[in-house]
């Protein structure tokens, strides 16, 4: 029994190090953050001698800087209703009705999910220039819809699956719609996998930079390109202030993976290829 808890002490030590070990750069960022210029060019402090607020100040009053994340919120939020409201009715498909080469396509929804966003920005450029869709929010939601959709329905269809089929039976036997079947019934029994997919898209449609930098060019400069831009001004001098930047970047992301902890798991084990 001593040798079984020493064990499941040591097991348990070696996630709390690498933790640890992850948090060292996302604590050393807070930590430049909040430091003079002066002082990060002149020593390494584990803690701010003299913690200032300046280089948020700075991101604060510039428009600039502000309005990049407003920019990257709009069209990352477009981009999530768009891939949520396209994926319902395609994994119900998938997951309902049996049709040749459902389960290739399927497959090939994911595949698809693997190729590099750079490979595609020649194109994109190409066609929503010819749209007059440059600069603008839409342009980087449906960009990001290539990658994001095939994702949520491979998860959606998971969850749907999860559904018995009873449901849609009854629903048609008490005179429901589809539409009317889907928002009543169908979408609060997939309300966590909803959650699961939003996540997924929003993460990726937030630190996708590549596309979003290309297909932008001043009013909808996402926080990225404003970072990078100023990084290359910079050259790198005002470390305080991208740190300030980095900080704020990670907020959204931490508040979302809050809000759908619980359903990360069940997600990831429910939305698979069969």
């Amino acid at each position: 029994m001593a040798h079984f808890n020493a064990t499941r002490r040591r097991t348990s030590v070696v996630p709390l190090f690498y933790v640890l070990f992850l948090m060292v750069p996302v604590y050393w960022l807070i930590n430049m953050s909040f430091q003079s210029q002066q002082e990060i060019r002149t020593s390494m402090s584990l803690i701010p001698d003299r913690p200032t607020l300046f280089n948020y100040m700075i991101i604060f009053r510039d428009p600039s800087w502000y309005l990049s994340y407003f920019n990257a919120a709009a069209y990352v939020v477009l981009n999530v209703a768009i891939s949520i409201t396209v994926a319902v009715p395609a994994a119900y498909a998938f997951s309902r009705y049996r049709f040749v080469g459902d389960r290739h396509m399927f497959f090939w929804f994911l595949a698809s999910r693997m190729t590099p966003p750079a490979v595609l920005l020649v194109p994109f450029v190409q066609v929503f220039s010819s749209l007059n869709l440059i600069d603008t929010y839409l342009a980087v939601a449906l960009a990001h819809c290539m990658f994001n959709v095939p994702i949520a329905i491979w998860i959606l269809e998971g969850f749907i699956s999860s559904v018995p089929r009873e449901l849609d039976e009854t629903a048609r036997i008490d005179g429901y719609s589809r539409p009317r079947f889907f928002v009543r019934i169908l979408l609060p029994q997939i309300a966590p996998g909803i959650g699961v997919t939003a996540f997924f898209c929003f993460m990726f449609s937030w630190v996708e930079l590549l596309l979003a930098n290309g297909l932008t060019t001043i009013n909808t400069k996402p926080i990225g390109a404003v970072m990078g831009r100023a990084g290359g001004v910079l050259g790198g001098a005002h470390i305080g202030l991208m740190s300030a930047a980095s900080v704020l970047t990670l907020i959204p992301g931490i508040i979302m993976i809050i809000l759908v902890r619980k359903h990360l798991a069940r997600g990831l084990s429910m939305g698979q290829v069969k």
